[in-house]
């Protein structure tokens, strides 16, 4: 039985946090906003634009604000008598104008949205996305050439395309239609063809402070039951410490770092069943949660030993841990290999379906092995 149209998830959307075009306010992204403004006042559009930074921060937020802000654009006589309008200072668009709420309701003619599509005969998303989504854009600027206006293609998120989808995308850039700009989303912008980041104007996006994490997850309607460790995990990203709090991931955090305790001798029976809980149906959103984590608290541990335990715990005694693990930069050296190592490890793991529970497992063993090595006796 495939799942309805109205219970599958969306591929731009963190569960449990508001849709992109339905978050009020953008915090945090002034930067990015006033570079966008600027070049809109002084008449540097770019028909293309790269919208980078790690994922969660807010990007696809901005994206959207940008394409109601053009969308509703005055026309250009719009000042009185002849006056030119002054330079906007904030994307705000009144909620009342009629592009904004054409936008709020996903039915705007002159905006496409490019995402990974939905694979009827494996009833899920699909893992990349495909050159059709892209090819339908021709489609979209010649029904949408007659209504006039300014017309906007979102692309979320662009390191998804497949390589067909990419060199399909990169005709439009070199020869985009006139009025038309195009918004691409990107948390790795490397995994991007060169010649498509060299005709597109990077919008660069920052984490997260305290105070702009703490509003933005207010705004989302999240209770933040240990702030400091959800801080310390999310690294300034809103959508990472949605989705750790949607999935329990302090808790699991807590669960590893108890495990990582007994290093160099792990407690056999605690990891079986860690491992355990990653296994069986229902349990993919976990095991990914727990590789993540995994490979989150490899990267802490190489940190510490070249920069000294942290000052901020992702868990209780996280600290004294680290400094116990990557005591110097040997140490450091060989958690940041181990670390490389598991990575490629777990991708080529998941690519062929291994055995979830059988991948953790290897995984902490391979880690006490390192930890064999770097821990004083």
């Amino acid at each position: 039985m495939s799942t309805a149209v109205e219970d599958r998830p969306q591929p731009d959307q963190i569960a449990g946090a508001p849709h992109p075009r339905q978050t009020p306010i953008l915090f945090g992204q002034s930067r990015a906003e006033a570079d966008f403004l600027e070049a809109y006042s002084t008449g540097r559009l770019h028909s293309g634009w790269l919208i980078t930074g790690p994922q969660g921060v807010g990007k696809a937020t901005l994206a959207w604000k940008i394409a109601t802000f053009l969308l509703a654009e005055p026309p250009a006589d719009a000042g009185f008598f002849g006056e030119v309008p002054p330079a906007p200072t904030s994307l705000a668009v009144s909620p009342d104008n009629n592009d904004a709420r054409l936008v709020q309701s996903g039915a705007h003619p002159r905006l496409s949205v490019v995402r990974r599509p939905w694979d009827e005969k494996a009833d899920k998303l699909k893992t990349e996305i495909t050159a059709d989504p892209i090819r339908d854009l021709k489609r979209f600027f010649h029904m949408s050439a007659a209504d006039g206006g300014r017309r906007l293609v979102i692309v979320d998120a662009a390191d998804e395309m497949n390589v067909t989808a990419a060199n399909s995308l990169l005709k439009e850039l070199e020869e985009p239609p006139a009025l038309t700009t195009i918004l691409l989303i990107s948390h790795q912008p490397s995994r991007l063809l060169p010649t498509i980041r060299s005709r597109c104007r990077e919008l660069r996006c920052a984490t997260l402070g305290h105070d702009d994490m703490a509003a933005a997850l207010h705004q989302a309607g999240v209770d933040v039951p240990n702030t400091e460790s959800l801080a310390t995990l999310s690294a300034g990203s809103v959508g990472e410490a949605v989705r750790l709090l949607n999935h329990d991931g302090l808790g699991l955090y807590g669960d590893l770092v108890k495990l990582f305790g007994g290093l160099p001798n792990a407690d056999r029976q605690v990891a079986l069943a860690l491992a355990n809980s990653c296994a069986g149906k229902g349990a993919e959103t976990r095991f990914a949660m727990t590789l993540d984590l995994i490979d989150r608290f490899l990267a802490r541990t190489a940190r510490a030993g070249i920069m000294g335990p942290p000052q901020t715990q992702g868990a209780a005694h996280e600290s004294l841990l680290l400094a116990k693990l990557s005591p110097t930069h040997s140490a450091a050296r060989s958690w940041a290999e181990l670390g490389q190592q598991l990575s490629a490890r777990a991708r080529h793991g998941r690519a062929v379906n291994l055995d979830p529970a059988a991948l953790i497992l290897d995984m902490i063993f391979k880690i006490e092995t390192t930890a064999k090595k770097t821990v004083t006796p």
